[in-house]
C-alpha cells in the first residue's frame, strides 16, 4: 500500500526548524498530521526519533505541551548528536487508537510503521533510507512504542517509553474503550509481553514512570515480567505523576539514551 495524498507546509510561513505534514494514510483511509522538528537540516542520513502522544492528544502535544524542541536544543548545546524529531498523530479515532490494527479494518499500526516512515523520508532532505529510527512515547504512546518496537524490532535502533499504558485495562483509566474493537484481528494483538518474548534481536530498551502516576503499579508489573522473561531492559522510577512536567523533564533521558546508541554505531 502507498500514501494516498500528502500536504506539506511552506517553510517561509512555518516556525524555524518545523515542518508540518498531513498524510492521507492508505492503511486507515484517514488524514493524519505530523510535526517534524529539525526538518530543514542540511545534514544527511540523520537518525529519526518518533515521539508518540497519549490519549486526547495529537501531533502538536510533544512540542506545545511538552517542549520537546526546547529539550532537544538544550541537549544539542551540551553535545547531543543531531536527530530529526517526528511527532505523528495517532489517527484521530475516539480518544485514541492505541496505535493498533483495529477490528474495523483501520490499521494504525501500519500507519506508523509504513506510511509515516515513507512520508518523512519523502519530504525531509536529511532523512534517507540509511537513516536509523528510534521510537518513544508517553502513556498510550508509550504502549505504542513498546508494542511496535517489539513487533518490528528490525525497524528500530532503540526504544524508550514514559509512563506507559501496558494493557487495554490501563487504557480504560483514561477513556471508554470498545474491547471488541481494540482486541483487533488477533486476541493477543494488544498484549505487550507476547511480542517481547517472541522478538528476535530486540533493540536496547528503557522504561520510566513516576511514583505518583496511576500507571506506576502497572509499569512495575511490566518491568518484572520483562525481567522474569529474561528480556534485557532498564526501568527507572522518579518522583512525579502522569503529567507534562514529568515528560518534559524525562524526555532528556530518552534523547540521551538514543544518543549513546548512536555513539556506538
Amino acid at each position: 500500500m502507498a500514501i494516498l495524498r500528502l500536504e506539506q507546509s511552506d517553510n517561509q510561513y512555518t516556525p524555524e526548524k518545523l515542518t508540518l505534514l498531513t498524510v492521507h494514510s492508505s492503511h486507515t483511509s484517514r488524514r493524519h498530521s505530523v510535526s517534524i522538528y529539525n526538518a530543514q537540516s542540511t545534514s544527511k542520513d540523520l537518525p529519526v526519533v518518533i515521539l508518540m502522544h497519549g490519549v486526547y492528544g495529537d501531533h502538536w502535544c510533544w512540542m506545545h505541551l511538552g517542549g520537546a524542541h526546547v529539550v532537544y536544543e538544550r541537549l544539542r548545546q551540551q553535545g547531543l548528536n543531531e536527530f530529526v524529531l517526528v511527532m505523528p498523530s495517532d489517527g484521530g479515532i475516539g480518544d485514541g487508537s492505541g496505535y493498533l490494527p483495529l477490528a474495523n479494518g483501520e490499521d494504525y499500526d501500519a500507519w506508523v510503521t509504513d506510511d509515516l516512515r515513507a512520508a518523512v523520508t519523502q519530504t525531509i532532505d536529511g532523512v534517507s533510507a540509511k537513516s536509523r529510527w528510534y521510537i518513544s512515547g508517553l502513556s498510550m504512546g508509550g504502549f505504542g512504542a513498546l508494542r511496535l518496537s517489539a513487533k518490528y524490532p528490525d525497524k528500530y535502533q532503540g526504544i524508550s517509553a514514559h509512563s506507559s499504558v501496558t494493557s487495554i485495562a490501563d487504557l480504560k483509566l483514561f477513556t471508554d474503550v470498545d474491547e471488541q474493537l481494540f482486541t483487533a484481528k488477533v486476541v493477543a494483538e494488544s498484549e505487550l509481553l507476547p511480542w517481547f518474548t517472541t522478538a528476535k534481536n530486540l533493540p536496547p530498551l528503557r522504561l520510566d514512570c513516576g511514583e505518583g502516576d496511576e500507571l506506576y503499579t502497572s509499569n512495575l508489573a511490566l518491568a518484572k515480567a520483562l525481567k522474569d522473561a529474561g528480556i534485557e531492559h532498564s526501568f527507572e522510577t522518579f518522583s512525579g505523576g502522569h503529567e507534562w512536567t514529568y515528560w518534559h523533564q524525562h524526555l532528556e533521558d530518552t534523547l540521551n539514551f538514543f544518543n549513546q546508541i548512536e555513539l556506538r554505531q
